[in-house]
């Protein structure tokens, strides 16, 4: 697995590049065939508080790319707001992926 952490008007520390780490393995638990991970933290120049530090992120799975955001005044909040999206969107692609077709019984003659 690829793990690719950038930040736009952001230095990444090694504190926030642990948490990111910390949370996106809770995503790895739970669907292991995850191939590539961008992260893309931002801060934007925005007159308002609220809403200010982004994080993006695109998940390359096996068979599917997904991707999320979301923003908030606090990085770690925001941080985990995207991995919350991210885990709902891997569990449906897991129950997709998943065969839920059985086959009949063979009659005996």
């Amino acid at each position: 697995m690829n793990l690719t952490i950038s930040g736009h008007h952001l230095e990444v520390t090694p504190a926030l590049r642990s948490y990111v780490t910390t949370k996106l393995d809770r995503i790895t638990r739970h669907f292991d065939q995850v191939v590539d991970i961008r992260v893309l933290l931002t801060v934007e120049k925005q007159k308002e508080k609220e809403r200010r530090q982004r994080a993006e992120c695109k998940i390359h799975v096996k068979g599917n790319d997904m991707f999320a955001e979301s923003s908030h005044e606090d990085l770690y909040a925001a941080l985990d707001e995207l991995v919350d999206k991210l885990d709902r969107q891997v569990g449906k692609h897991k129950t997709r992926l998943q065969d839920h077709h059985h086959d009949a019984p063979k009659r005996v003659m």
